[in-house]
């Protein structure tokens, strides 16, 4: 197949799903799909039979989440457009607001349509390292209201609470969190119908706490006997995704240097805005193999630099390098900087088969701008 090109490993996601079924039904609680990590539509039917519902970001994610998945839709926004919220209430089950100030403009009319309404909220209580761009509870965040800004005439217009503060995390970060957030909200939680706990909870994970988190929804539903979610994305789709591309060209500037087919800044931006390394299959830790290269994609931006590898063998122009785990945070952010060709989206079926799913061309990149 032409490279670069996403594959899906439908097997893999049914395992996942598996597991959070599983640990749904011994919660007690629902867990919805968080589209900001994965929209791809086209495996929804699948991931409908495991899970309530989806959760979106805005109206766009709201609108394929009603169409493609079904179930339950539920929002959440920084803020929201005036003239977006009637069509956004058409699909949404719960809208989630920011603050009291969105909750008094909007929550009127939305209620009076139907939907649930609830407010995102801060507990203040930071269980992350290293990444404060992915960290809601950050000094000056913008994500949600603390409890020195909580105003209590919204109470009546409320019926849930939600707070998002992981990102790739155990249970027990949920657990020092869920005892925060009692501690400052438990006495507006203790009359709410629902708990929205947000997502960043690595629930797929190979260790995993799952019993623990099964341990903290209970105890939860136990204190309020509020119903409870959880809108994970990573962990539907871990290690559910591989990204195949070609070396285009190899070189030397102090290191050996590799140019793929394939873009950090394009096709995986979190390389670059997190920074991470992504999982490279056959290959080491520079210097751990024999040949370390530097890999990077064609565009022009100087930063375009996935990382350091090393391999058993040298590499050689044609050859072919699969990341994996590249199915979340990838083709919802990809973009076509330098004109960049977006990778094919391809599905490897439990039946062995492949299929493309979506290929893209130059009108994708006319069509945009």
């Amino acid at each position: 197949m032409k490279t670069p090109y996403f594959l899906i490993d439908e097997k893999k996601l049914a395992e996942n799903l598996t597991v959070l079924k599983e640990a749904a039904g011994k919660a007690g609680c629902k867990i919805l799909l968080a589209q900001k990590a994965y929209s791809v539509w086209q495996t929804y039917p699948l991931i409908r039979e495991y899970l309530s519902g989806t959760a979106a970001s805005g109206l766009y994610e709201a609108r394929l989440g009603r169409e493609e998945f079904g179930k339950e839709v539920h929002v959440y926004s920084p803020a929201y457009r005036e003239d977006e919220i009637a069509e956004l209430a058409e699909y949404a089950d719960h809208i989630v607001f920011n603050t009291p100030a969105q909750v008094k403009k909007f929550a009127p009319f939305c209620k009076g349509a139907g939907v649930s309404v609830g407010l995102r909220v801060n507990p203040e209580c930071s269980t992350q390292e290293g990444h404060a761009i992915y960290d809601p509870c950050a000094p000056l965040s913008r994500l949600g209201t603390t409890l020195e800004n909580f105003d209590e005439e919204i109470l009546p217009l409320l019926d849930g609470l939600h707070f998002h503060t992981l990102c790739e995390q155990n249970s027990d970060a949920l657990e020092t969190t869920a005892a925060a957030f009692m501690d400052k909200f438990g006495k507006y939680a203790r009359k709410m119908k629902w708990l929205n706990l947000g997502g960043g909870h690595h629930i797929t994970r190979a260790d995993y706490d799952r019993e623990l988190l099964v341990r903290i929804v209970r105890e939860l539903k136990k204190q309020t006997s509020a119903e409870i979610y959880l809108e994970p994305g990573e962990a539907v789709v871990l290690n559910a995704g591989t990204l195949h591309t070609r070396v285009l060209d190899v070189m030397r500037n102090g290191s050996d240097i590799a140019i793929l087919d394939a873009s950090a800044a394009c096709h995986m931006p979190d390389v670059i805005e997190m920074p991470y390394r992504p999982p490279l299959k056959n290959s080491g830790n520079a210097g751990e193999k024999s040949f370390t290269y530097r890999l990077g994609g064609p565009t022009c931006l100087a930063g375009d630099i996935i990382g350091d590898y090393s391999f058993d063998t040298p590499l050689k122009v044609g050859d072919e390098l699969v990341f994996e785990d590249m199915a979340l945070y990838t083709m919802v952010k990809t973009n076509t900087f330098n004109g960049m060709p977006l990778p094919a989206i391809c599905i490897k079926k439990q039946d062995g088969s492949v299929e493309t799913l979506r290929s893209f061309g130059y009108s994708d990149f006319k069509g945009r701008l």
